[in-house]
């Protein structure tokens, strides 16, 4: 993390990591004044003129204490002092759970915003792939603690595809090829995922495969694709189990 092994991060590495999550636990007796006069001492790039205009970006008011804010206010309040520095990573940890959809607005913008203008690195880790889809640039998947997948999200949402093929007759279905996974057939309808597809080159191949057939190419959400991968590695793993 940010050229050190993250476990061993000090202090000149952890006063340029920003971060935010879902059960972070904030001194509930302290207003957001005090609060930010007590963590400001602790960073030589804190930002009074930034950490002023983020508290009325969010609408926060400094003499509320926190233990009286909604989850939503709180959740605003930590992302105050995590960029009131300037971070370099800004490391968010479900930040968006729980919260409404005007609150989650507010923070996408002002969190997004903010990454662009400033050139921070901002890594999410969520499982609300919905949120997760219109932020960010690279998606990696984890299962069980492992990465079972990690690329940039044009290329992920680039090759796969959700392909549904009418047959002209019933018939035999052929083999499918390495990059298909989960296919299936109803009567003349034939349903798989292509996780190598090639626009107008796979288009001509699929086409090759089935002579004659209607074939409809769909892209698939992030949500979709999570969805498909995790089933397809427990069908495998429970076919290698037998």
């Amino acid at each position: 993390m940010l050229g050190v092994d993250s476990r061993r991060l000090g202090p000149r590495q952890l006063e340029t990591i920003g971060y935010v999550s879902e059960n972070q636990r904030l001194p509930h007796w302290m207003t957001l004044a005090e609060l930010l006069a007590y963590c400001r001492p602790f960073y030589p790039t804190w930002d009074d003129a930034l950490c002023q205009k983020l508290v009325d970006d969010f609408g926060l008011s400094l003499d509320v204490r926190i233990g009286r804010m909604s989850r939503g206010t709180r959740v605003k309040a930590a992302l105050v002092f995590a960029l009131a520095y300037r971070p370099k990573l800004l490391v968010l940890d479900e930040p968006f759970s729980g919260l409404d959809p005007v609150v989650r607005d507010d923070l996408v913008h002002g969190v997004l915003e903010r990454a662009g203008d400033e050139q921070w690195s901002v890594l999410i880790s969520s499982h609300d792939l919905e949120e997760v889809e219109r932020l960010v640039d690279s998606v990696a998947f984890l299962e069980e603690g492992r990465i079972i997948l990690s690329e940039p999200m044009t290329t992920l949402q680039g090759r796969i595809r959700q392909v549904e093929v009418t047959l002209s007759e019933p018939g035999a279905v052929p083999a499918p090829e390495p990059s298909w996974m989960g296919v299936t057939t109803a009567g003349r309808v034939v349903r798989f995922i292509d996780t190598a597809y090639q626009g107008a080159e796979s288009d001509a191949r699929i086409s090759g495969r089935f002579p004659g057939a209607r074939i409809e190419v769909t892209p698939m959400s992030l949500r979709q694709i999570f969805i498909a991968l995790v089933r397809h590695r427990r069908a495998q793993l429970q076919e290698s189990s037998k």
